[in-house]
């Protein structure tokens, strides 16, 4: 049965509660337990899957197709452990679970009340799969006190009174506010967050002080004493010049340790932190340069919109020992400018994903700019779309191609759809269908699907292999209609699904390294094992950034 390490969070949002999870999974996993990552999350929707990404960031994928927080992208980061749909659970999940029961009559009658049904449909999601690793870290979304997550709090306090004593720990994560005027940290906000936790029955057994500032042994004792925990388990957290560093910055501060004594695990395994210094040496020895990559997109106001693709170009950086600096675009720029002075000097395009037109004729540019100028060029998913009407347009003749999703948007066809609305598809045994006026939550293509690469293909060199597996969020494919024509023209269908029938990759042939993907290799990017997609892309912007 798996010990349970509860991570919740006070004072203010937004403190790294993610990154604290992550870090302490890949420092259990450094010392030979397995893990497990759970995100809670107090909002009403069912899941992230049609938040606007400015209203939450990116939505992270799974192989077995949920979507999910972009904590959970942290969480396969840092431990290569695949997260699952059991992974990931609202308020607004909970309480369609509840109401379904209810509507089913598996209540019996019974008057269906927050307490036991909601927190029992919690606590049951707490358990799945609790006897497949050591530690399941569980985080829960907000800060102590939101109204919202205060029946998940009520779960944990039931949950941890009836698991066998000592299963379960509970780690807070506050600030430690500095005030300039009088050069002071101040412990009073960390310590009305524990009390508001007392107040509901719970009781941290790690705190986790993040702060700009070092802080004293004296604030340290202080925090210990009126927070009722070990001084010990009272771990600083600092500001990092990167992500990465979090593992060896948190062993340092002692929180993998402080863990496992709340756990009363002792001596403790010694812990091999080979992966993590390999990682931190890639980073900070970046020997070969800096390339310059442009992500144009719809949503780049907000960096979190694109969290994976920014890690995975990280990670390609990495895999060359070199330092990728990102340029963030708007793509609607383009539409009624030339992108010719914006793009130049840059060393490679990546157009992402994204939904509606909005955006799209400037993605359109951006993929001819980089086609006609032998610039490298990934496109994911809708990048990948508009790759493809780009080579419509001009170079196969058909001047008016475009998508069924702008006509759609604009209740009348103005464009030849070279995409269309995907009606069918293939998952797993059985045939999925969908139509346009289906609701929009989780009836995209999601999680999981095999490609077959052509034999001598661009991407086949790339991968090693004719045969991989990733993970999709999409309703729209390009249509193989016009394969032949666009083929004739030098963009070659390169990967295609098992059954031949939905285009996975398509690339330029005579191009030094231009592909667009259907899927989103990002998703499964780590650092301690980057995407080959990304490696290569990164590789073959450092080529061109030695030839300028």
């Amino acid at each position: 049965m798996a010990r349970y390490v509860f991570i919740t969070g006070g004072v203010v949002s937004s403190l790294g509660k993610g990154l604290a999870s992550a870090a302490l999974g890949a420092l259990l996993q450094a010392r030979g337990f397995t893990v497990r990552l759970r995100k809670l999350d107090p909002y009403l929707n069912v899941d992230p899957g049609t938040m606007s990404p400015f209203e939450h960031g990116e939505v992270f994928v799974t192989d077995d197709g949920a979507e999910t927080d972009l904590d959970l992208g942290h969480y396969e980061r840092f431990t290569g452990v695949p997260a699952r749909k059991t992974d990931s659970i609202s308020s607004g999940r909970i309480y369609t679970n509840v109401l379904e029961k209810e509507r089913r009559g598996d209540y019996l009658g019974k008057t269906i009340q927050v307490i036991p049904h909601v927190t029992n449909e919690i606590k049951d999601f707490l358990r799945t799969g609790e006897d497949e690793v050591d530690f399941m870290l569980c985080e829960i979304g907000g800060t102590v006190g939101d109204i919202e997550a205060l029946p998940f709090f009520e779960a944990i306090r039931q949950f941890i009174q009836e698991q066998p004593r000592g299963e379960c720990i509970l780690m807070h994560l506050t600030l430690l506010p500095y005030l300039t005027a009088s050069g002071e940290l101040k412990t009073k906000p960390t310590q009305h967050s524990v009390k508001e936790l007392q107040s509901i029955g719970l009781a941290p057994d790690v705190l986790v002080c993040r702060s700009e500032q070092q802080i004293p042994e004296k604030e340290r004792e202080k925090i210990a004493l009126f927070c009722n925990v070990r001084r010990d388990a009272v771990i600083p957290a600092y500001d990092l010049k990167t992500i990465y560093g979090a593992p060896l910055a948190y062993h340092q501060a002692g929180l993998d340790q402080a863990v496992l004594d709340a756990f009363g695990i002792n001596p403790a395994p010694r812990p091999n932190l080979t992966r993590w210094e390999d990682v931190m040496d890639r980073l900070t020895h970046a020997n070969e340069g800096e390339v310059r990559i442009a992500i144009i997109g719809k949503y780049t106001q907000l960096e979190d919109a694109y969290k994976s693709i920014a890690e995975a170009l990280t990670h390609g950086g990495m895999a060359n020992r070199v330092k990728v600096k990102i340029e963030w675009l708007d793509s609607e720029v383009f539409e009624t400018e030339d992108p010719s002075p914006m793009l130049e000097g840059l060393h490679a395009i990546l157009v992402p994903g994204g939904f509606g037109e909005r955006g799209t004729e400037g993605k359109i540019r951006a993929a001819q700019w980089a086609r006609e100028k032998k610039i490298p060029y990934l496109g994911i998913c809708l990048g990948m779309q508009m790759a493809v009407i780009e080579a419509a347009r001009n170079l196969a003749g058909i001047a008016d191609a475009g998508s069924e999703e702008f006509d759609h948007e604009a209740g009348g066809r103005r464009f030849t759809p070279i995409v269309y609305h995907l009606k069918e598809w293939v998952q797993g045994n059985h045939l999925v269908e969908r139509k346009v006026g289906d609701d929009k939550g989780g009836t995209m293509r999601l999680g999981a699907y095999d490609a077959v690469l052509s034999e001598g293909s661009k991407v086949a060199e790339v991968y090693g292999t004719t045969r991989i597996e990733e993970r999709h969020r999409h309703r729209y494919e390009v249509d193989l209609t016009y394969r032949e024509a666009l083929e004739e023209k030098g963009l070659l269908f390169s990967g295609m699904s098992p059954d031949g029938k939905l285009p996975e990759i398509v690339e330029h042939q005579g191009h030094p390294w231009f592909i667009g993907v259907q899927f989103h290799p990002e998703l499964k990017s780590k650092p301690f094992a980057p995407h080959p997609l990304f490696a290569s892309f990164v590789k073959a912007a450092v080529e061109v950034s030695r030839l300028v």
